[in-house]
Parts: structure tokens; sequence; C-alpha cells
């Protein structure tokens, strides 16, 4: 049974792993803010959509907490998303990818920063292999490599740093389910995005994308919108539901290697400290996952057993039941969602 509810957050992780290179070589014809704005608006639509399909036109209140669901989405969303595709421009897919999968890792830290909460000392001894992983594979083990960390590595330490946030400030919204939070907050944050890149095109920063230039993105949008940013979410909460957090965030580390996976297919040749480098990180972050495992997150809801009730399973009510996808540490494990 735990096999079959694994597939879920497999499959999730995989979908983000793949979506790395399908943006980068959507960058080719659409500015990176042009290209995000346009992912989450049909994103968000999908969201609501949803949201509304299953709790209604209340479910569409903040409850006086609408400046907080502001600057979450505008820092999760807007900030990773936005950082995450102009790093694109300035680094390799696969390292942009061993960037991502270090959020869980990364949010553990920024909980001990905001509620005094120390990870184990075994923690931080894993975070500095981890960090040692990916330096390997940016700088392919050359010193003078250092210098193609760049705007691509700032960016995404910046991206990194924003979604952590926002994953912890999820354990703020308890009473929440995770469909609204992720929905409410992806609003606020494609208005955020949409302002972004209004005013990068009217300063000419970028350019705003023709019909023709969006209908050559077209395939990379539909996979990014549908499957990486609607399915993926959907399957990634279901799967944290049935296996606990700690349980589920263990899969975060197939997003590298997905995406890996994806650019030797296409042609790329890692050297042999790249895979060196790729395995140290893979191998600290699991190791991380199972530092912060607790008993206690094992999984103990009542509420009926989303995959077996077929495919009406997104359309049930109990959703408030579903643990959020982006709380990290809030039972002592991990999860995060690239939406």
């Amino acid at each position: 049974m735990r096999s079959r509810h694994a597939t879920l957050p497999i499959f999730a992780a995989v979908s983000w792993g793949v979506m790395f290179p399908v943006l980068a070589s959507a960058l080719t014809r659409v500015d990176a803010l042009n290209l995000t704005a346009a992912r989450y608006v049909l994103a968000t639509a999908v969201l609501l959509a949803l949201l509304l399909a299953r709790e209604g036109v209340a479910a569409l209140a903040t409850r006086r907490r609408g400046l907080e669901v502001v600057l979450l989405g505008a820092l999760g969303f807007a900030g990773f998303n936005t950082l995450m595709n102009l790093a694109l421009g300035h680094a390799a897919p696969q390292q942009i990818a061993l960037f991502a999968a270090t959020v869980p890792l990364v949010t553990q830290f920024v909980r001990w920063a905001r509620d005094g909460v120390r990870p184990r000392p075994a923690l931080l001894g894993i975070s500095l292999v981890a960090l040692a992983g990916v330096g390997l594979v940016i700088t392919r083990g050359r010193l003078d490599g250092l210098g193609q960390f760049g705007w691509g590595g700032l960016l995404m330490i910046g991206a990194v740093l924003g979604w952590a946030f926002y994953t912890h400030g999820a354990s703020r919204f308890p009473e929440w389910s995770a469909l609204r939070y992720t929905t409410l907050t992806a609003v606020a944050g494609m208005v955020a995005m949409i302002g972004a890149s209004a005013v990068a095109d009217l300063t000419g920063l970028q350019h705003a994308p023709s019909a023709a230039d969006l209908a050559a993105v077209a395939p990379q949008l539909t996979y990014a919108v549908l499957i990486a940013a609607a399915l993926a979410v959907l399957a990634w909460n279901t799967g944290v539901r049935r296996l606990g957090p700690a349980n589920a965030a263990l899969f975060m580390n197939l997003v590298p290697v997905a995406t890996f996976a994806v650019q030797i297919v296409r042609g790329y040749r890692p050297v042999a400290v790249e895979l060196v480098g790729a395995g140290l990180t893979v191998a600290a972050l699991v190791a991380a996952n199972l530092v912060t495992r607790t008993p206690s997150a094992a999984v103990t809801t009542t509420a009926p057993d989303p995959v077996a009730a077929g495919p009406r399973w997104w359309t049930r009510s109990r959703w408030s039941d579903v643990e959020p996808a982006h709380t990290v540490g809030s039972r002592g494990g991990a999860a995060v969602s690239s939406a």
C-alpha cells in the first residue's frame, strides 16, 4: 500500500526535475519575467477553479490575513519562480535543480532563525556536505570555476531563501486546506509577477512577447502549468498526506536526478566530478531528511483515503485534513512543493 502511495511524490519530484530544462528552452523565445507571469496566470486560473469547485466562494476570504497572504505569495511564488527563471539564463538546469532540492534543508535553518528551533548538530554538518556537493557541480572541481557561480548562483540563493520563508509561513495557517493556502498565495504572487513584468517591459529591461513567441513556447507552458504546477502539486499534497511530510520529503532528492537525466538525453555529458558532486548533494539531502524524522511524523488522520477514492478524490471537502505540502518541521518532518 505504501509503495503505491509513493508513486505520487515520485511523479511530482520527477515532474519538477523535468521542468527546469523545459523552462530553460522556453527562455530562448520569452524573457524570464514574462514567462513567469504567463505561467502563473494560467496555473492560478486552474487552482482557482479547483478551489471554487471544492470549497466554494467562501474559501477566497482571507479573514483579516490579507497582508500576510500577499507578502507570502510575493515572497514565495513571485520571488522563487521569478528568480529561478532569471537564474536559468545564467546557469545550467542541473545546477538550478541542485539548488532547488536544498529547500527542505534551508527551511530548517529558517525555522531556527524565526522560531528558535535549533536543528540537530548532525544537520549542520550535513548542510556543509550538501553545499560542497553543489560547489563541485558548479565549479567542476576547479578553483577558477568559482567564477561560474555568478548571477545564477546568487539568484538561486535568493530563490531558495524566499521559498523557505514561504514554506515556513504555511505553518501559520493550520486551519486552511493545502489547496486554499496554495491558491490564495498563488493569486497574490501572480499579481506581483504581472506587475514586475509590466515594469520591466515598459522600462525596456525586457520585451513583451509576441503572439508568435507565445505560440512557440506553448508546449513548454502547457507542461509547466498542467503537469508541474497543477497535477504535480496535487499529487505531492496527497502523497504527503498518505506518507507523512518527512517520508515524502525524501523524494525531493529525485528532482536533480531527473534534471540530470533529461540533460544527458539531450546530449549533455557531465564530467566525473559533477557526478560526484551531484551524488554527494543527493546523499546529504537524504541524510538530512532522515536526521529530521521523528516518530510523530507518521500520519494519524482518519480522513477518507483520496487515492482509494478514485478520480473524484480532489472534489472531497476534507482537504483541511491534508497537511499542507509547504509545511516544514511542524511535526519534525520536512516537505516542500516546487509549484
